[in-house]
């Protein structure tokens, strides 16, 4: 029988690759991919990471690259992606699994504050249901509580890490401001906090190459037991082949 992901997304500013890149995979091997969004309607990723408008002359290292488009191109026009379900309607149930994709511009703070996903998070833990959490979606997996406590304690993580975070905001901090800060608190910081060890958050090897489903070795993943973390577009291909062995 078909297995069948959510991917629950804010309204807008999710990450375009984050997002399009596991569909895609899962998509082409059989698996069933559900969207949410808060209202029900079709969300918008953000434009800027698809584009590359006001990056000005980094727009070809922090936009997102070829494959990241095409895939998120093909999104678009996918009928389960125009029909999503609203976060309420979320039965989980009804679902094998969960990805949570990343994005750090304003719009994802209703994705990342959202009770009713933090809830959905916990609940796929709970019953040891695969759970696969990119870059700020691993923000959402460590505010997910269970009696008082993160989700993720005792469990070994990555994330975006501070310094990815910190010189992307330098370079482009005078002409955009704090749009690569999503909070003063860094997700490598706030996700370490959360864990029952600092040691229990894994950086991986210096990212600076996209990986690709030809280059898959560009791309790091941390998995422990039904959880599996990535921390940036360049691992999203990694990450979505993985999941899909996990799944």
């Amino acid at each position: 029988m078909p297995k069948t992901i959510l991917i629950p997304l804010p309204s807008t500013d999710f990450d375009p690759t984050e997002c399009a890149v596991p569909w895609k995979i899962l998509s082409q091997n059989d698996v069933k991919v559900q969207f949410a969004t808060p209202s029900g309607q079709k969300a918008h990723c953000d434009l800027r990471m698809f584009d590359g408008n006001g990056l000005s002359f980094l727009s070809p290292v922090l936009m997102a690259d070829a494959n990241g488009r095409k895939a998120y191109t093909e999104l678009e026009n996918s009928y389960e992606f125009i029909n999503p379900i609203s976060w309420s309607a979320i039965k989980i149930e009804e679902f094998d699994g969960v990805i949570l994709p990343g994005g750090h511009a304003p719009g994802m703070k209703e994705y990342l504050e959202s009770s009713i996903l933090q809830n959905c998070v916990s609940q796929f833990f709970n019953r040891k249901k695969p759970v696969g959490a990119i870059c700020h979606g691993a923000v959402l997996a460590a505010r997910s509580k269970e009696k008082g406590q993160s989700i993720l304690k005792g469990y070994r993580t990555t994330a975006l890490l501070s310094s990815q975070e910190l010189l992307a905001w330098s370079l482009t901090c005078l002409w955009l401001g704090d749009y690569y800060r999503t909070y003063k608190q860094t997700v490598e910081a706030e996700v370490k906090s959360n864990l029952a060890s600092p040691s229990d958050f894994l950086k991986g090897p210096m990212p600076i190459k996209r990986d690709s489903l030809d280059h898959l070795s560009y791309g790091f993943t941390v998995r422990d037991k039904n959880y599996l973390s990535a921390r940036w577009p360049g691992d999203a291909h990694r990450f979505g082949i993985d999941f899909l062995a996990m799944l």
